[in-house]
Formats: C-alpha cells, structure tokens, sequence
C-alpha cells in the first residue's frame, strides 16, 4: 500500500531525542530516512537505559524504518559525503547546537545552493536567533522556561518532571509539522526553507490559557497537584484499591456524576449548574466525590461511571497498555524482530490514516549498516 510520504528523502544529522523522533515520524509514513551517526559509538541514543545485547530497545522505537551511515562530519571526507547526500534530499534534520553545521561547511546556505529545493529542520533549545541562541539547551530547561515544569506537582512543594522528556518530543512534533508545511509550500514555489523550532517555544505553545490570563489579570497559575485549575471537577480520586481520573466537567455530565455517586442533591443544586460556579465550590465536590470512590474499588468505579456516561479511567501503568485489548485492536502495540534477535513489543504508528496509513517497514539498523548506499537502496 502507498504511504502518504512514499518518495520522500530525508537525511537526519541529528541525535539523541528530539531530531531522531522527527526523522521517526516521518519515516513511520513512507519517508526514505539516512541517519548519519558518528563512527565508534554511533547516535548516544543507543546506549540509554535499558540495554540487550549492548543496544538500548528504546534505540529500536527511536530508528525504525531508518538507515544507518556512519560519517565523521569533522573529517572533509565526512562532510563531503554529507553534501553529496544533502544535494538529493528533500529535507535534513538537525539538532545540533547552532552554528555548528555553519562551523562544518554545512549550513543552509551553502546546501540550498546546491539544492534549492531542500528543506532544513534545526531543532535546538533557543532557536536560531535571540540573545540565548548559543545556550546549551536540553529539554528539561526547556520545559522549566516554557512555562510547563511550574505547573506540574503540589502545591508549595518543588515543581516534579512528567516522566518522560516531553519537551523533545513536543519539539520533534512541531518540527513535523513545520517540515509538512514547507513541503506545501515548494509544491507552489519550488523553493525550500529552514523551519526553525526551539524546544521552550513548542512548550510554550501548549500552555493553554496561560499568558493571556495574566496579561488580562495579572494571574500567575500555580501548580495544582493533579487537579485542573478553572475546570470543576477533573481530577484524580483514590479509590480502595487504586486511583482512578475522572472527569466530570461538563454541565450534563457532572450531573450523571452527582446521580452515579448518590448525590442527586448535588446534581439539581443551581449553585452548580455551570463550571464557573462549580469552580467556586471544587473542594466541595471533590470531597463528595473522594467519599464515594474511596469506598469502592477501581473497577466498580469505573464501571459505575462509565454506565452513566462519565469520563473516567484507572491510571495505567505500561503493564496495564501491555494488556490492553483496546491497545491491540487499534495497532498500537506491534511485535519486532531487532537485529540481534530479540522480539518485542513496540508502539504503534500515530496517526491512524485510512488510505495512507504509517507501518514498521524496517528493524532499526545497525551501526553504519547502510555505508556506502544512498537514497532509495533497498
């Protein structure tokens, strides 16, 4: 089946997270993906976390579908074989620190000479300009200036990370679509362009209400725990076995919530008939609410809830995913078979099309397994 980037040349220069999820993404749906690694130890990537063999298997979610070149781009003969790989790509990522590809012989402008065409995607911390553009960058500082890494954890207590380097991969997002845009917009002009994205700033784009509501009020949001601020009730609820996350927010909704739980009182009082005045009352609520559920275990709760129509959920964890049915029937869990033999389960491909859809084509490579091939080598 054709995939909506078949044809598609992508050189990928970056390493790590955020450039190599970019190159992932589009490589999911069709891309012809080079990854140039440095000689010796390859893309750091490969040796975080949980290792097989000597390889991590996060390596074998973050380079599928891809190939692997092994260039030393300090050497003119590494980056001479970048230019020659530059000059028939479509698009190049990178998340080097800038100036760094200016530094090698490799910027934009002395590609695009060669390749009006090519687009380049440069993923750094601060982006391309600005006062701090020479600052390292990573993505946990990224979310601290975002504005993210303030809201998250209880309140009066030192802000806690999500888990997951969600700035980097908010980042590779906002590259993908950057890359997409571009790429519509060579359709008309035949031009190439950068797409410039900085990880604080792809933060800070999902922050919501943020900014105008202290620009108009001068509020400064705090962290709220698992609570959401300004929204009545959505929240997290213990319950005798476990917690579980409901939500239960909108007008007809809460009142399903108050009649599931056994407080039709709450349900027809008008002092909650809308989010504005239950927000005034959210202690209230949730305390009506945390009477219930602790009661009960997780899944008469949610079976409860669910029966009358009201957003809930146990809070997963990845053995919970693993055994999933949902997970299952939409493709999301996919069995691989990594170069040395392991097989294992990884994540589906995100977003689901109906005629063009995304696949795991290709185990992630071996280092420098690819040398010498070029674009469209099997």
């Amino acid at each position: 089946m054709t995939q909506a980037l078949q044809g598609l040349k992508v050189l990928e220069l970056g390493q790590l997270i955020a450039g190599p999820f970019a190159g992932k993404t589009l490589a999911d749906f069709g891309a012809d993906v080079i990854k140039v690694e440095p000689p010796g130890e390859g893309d750091p990537l490969r040796k975080w976390r949980l290792l097989h063999d000597g390889t991590s298997v996060w390596w074998q979610v973050q380079s599928r579908n891809k190939k692997s070149v092994a260039l030393d781009l300090r050497s003119d003969e590494g980056r001479a074989a970048v230019r020659a790989l530059a000059a028939e790509a479509d698009v190049l990522i990178e998340n080097f620190k800038p100036g760094t590809l200016e530094k090698w012989g490799l910027g934009y402008e002395r590609l695009s000479a060669a390749n009006p065409g090519l687009i380049m995607l440069r993923i750094s911390g601060y982006g391309q300009s600005g006062p701090y553009k020479d600052l390292p960058g990573f993505a946990v500082v990224a979310e601290a200036m975002g504005g993210l890494r303030h809201l998250t954890g209880e309140p009066g207590r030192v802000p806690v990370r999500c888990g997951v380097s969600i700035g980097d991969t908010l980042a590779a997002l906002h590259g993908v679509i950057g890359v997409l845009l571009a790429l519509q917009a060579r359709a008309r002009t035949g031009r190439g362009q950068v797409v410039d994205v900085a990880l604080y700033e792809a933060v800070f784009n999902c922050m919501e209400s943020l900014l105008p509501e202290y620009s108009a009020f001068g509020t400064v949001r705090q962290p709220a725990g698992s609570a959401l601020p300004g929204i009545a009730p959505s929240n997290a609820y213990r319950c005798a076995d476990g917690q579980v996350v409901i939500g239960g927010n909108g007008d007809s909704i809460f009142k399903r919530l108050m009649q599931a739980i056994g407080r039709g009182d709450l349900a027809e009082d008008p002092g909650l008939a809308d989010n504005a005045l239950r927000v005034r009352r959210v202690d209230e609520i949730d305390a009506a609410i945390t009477t219930w559920t602790v009661q009960r275990p997780v899944a008469e709760v949610v079976g409860a809830l669910q029966a009358a129509s009201v957003p809930v959920g146990r809070i997963y964890t990845v053995a919970d995913i693993a055994a999933d049915p949902h997970y299952r029937a939409r493709g999301m869990i996919q069995r691989i078979t990594s170069a040395d033999g392991l097989a294992l389960d990884v994540p589906g491909v995100v977003p689901v099309l109906s005629d063009t859809p995304g696949a795991i084509r290709r185990r992630a490579p071996r280092l420098g397994e690819d040398n010498g091939q070029g674009f469209d080598a099997a």
